[in-house]
């Protein structure tokens, strides 16, 4: 009687062995579609009908064509573009805005005829053209005689200054950000309790210092352009010592 129990294969290990020949078939056959691809990068122009056949995976499960995929990739990319050109259009137009009551504001500090007028023009401009909340302008006295009023300009003491806020002026440079206690006082006086962040420009030759507060925490931070403010530091540097001495 002869033996056949070698000669015959299980019906689980065929089952088994098919779907995975199947697998690597598949495999196989995928790599040499796409190194044939890579090789003719021009079959799909001499096949145009197939890109209306391809499908591509969604991220919510389902498939869509290769045609819609390509449409939608462009409608966000318009997207995307018309965001990009409607931000620059919008800070073109902040520029602008920004230049006009720069060169106001300019113009009013020249025609100044003393510290009381130029800081008028310096409060209004910040208070009504740039929606600044609290401004504050200190001198370091003692300021000379027959200088003519100065307005809403506080006057202290360069010692004073020192002791409440010389960490700043030692800096030299504007700084953004919450201030202290005690340098909010000696800053912004009676507003103080408004002040939530605050710019600070120590004005050179030991001349005064330049502030600005908001009540928003966040309005002033100390990543917060300051060219602008640094500027109008610049011109009272230049403007009020010939006002004090007229």
């Amino acid at each position: 009687m002869t033996d056949h129990s070698d000669a015959t294969q299980s019906p689980d290990s065929s089952t088994q062995a098919g779907p995975q020949a199947d697998q690597r078939s598949k495999k196989l056959l995928a790599r040499q579609v796409a190194r044939y691809l890579i090789q003719n990068p021009e079959f799909f122009a001499d096949h145009l009908e197939l890109l209306e056949t391809i499908k591509l995976p969604r991220e919510d499960g389902r498939t869509v064509s290769l045609m819609t995929h390509q449409t939608n990739l462009l409608r966000e990319r318009n997207i995307e573009m018309r965001q990009r050109l409607d931000q620059l259009l919008h800070n073109a137009r902040d520029n602008d805005q920004l230049f006009l009551h720069s060169r106001r504001l300019i113009l009013a500090l020249l025609e100044a005829e003393n510290v009381s007028e130029a800081s008028g023009a310096l409060y209004q401009s910040f208070r009504e053209d740039f929606g600044v909340e609290v401004t504050s302008l200190t001198l370091f006295g003692p300021l000379p005689d027959g200088h003519g009023p100065t307005g809403d300009v506080r006057t202290s003491s360069r010692a004073g200054a020192e002791a409440a806020v010389g960490a700043i002026l030692r800096n030299g440079r504007t700084v953004c950000g919450v201030l202290r206690p005690a340098e909010k006082d000696y800053l912004f006086g009676r507003d103080a309790e408004k002040v939530a962040s605050a710019a600070v420009v120590p004005l050179a030759n030991q001349l005064g210092i330049l502030a600005v507060g908001s009540s928003d925490p966040q309005h002033y931070r100390s990543s917060l352009g300051t060219l602008f403010l640094s500027y109008i530091g610049e011109v009272l540097e230049r403007l009020l010592p010939r006002l004090l001495e007229g």
